[in-house]
């Protein structure tokens, strides 16, 4: 049985936590898109307006915490060598 360092799932995830971060920057632009459109209209779609510029801001700071997480990995694959 192969034993994993902490380096070794970090870096082997980063491609994951990239897509991840991109995905919740998506889902922000989407929301932010929908709370625009809501406000514009004056209705609900769904949810009022301020909703949704809510969960974008949520959807925004969640993408932070993956791609925090990407660029660790992008350092201690850099720096393994040293």
């Amino acid at each position: 049985m192969q034993r994993w360092s902490s380096y070794d799932w970090i870096v082997g995830k980063g491609g994951w936590m990239n897509a991840w971060g991109g995905a919740c920057w998506i889902l922000g632009f989407v929301f932010a898109v929908l709370g625009i459109i809501a406000e514009a209209m004056n209705t609900a779609l769904g949810l009022e307006p301020i909703s949704w510029f809510l969960l974008s801001i949520a959807a925004f700071v969640a993408g932070l915490s993956w791609y925090i997480g990407w660029a660790v990995a992008v350092y201690l694959n850099a720096t393994k060598g040293k």
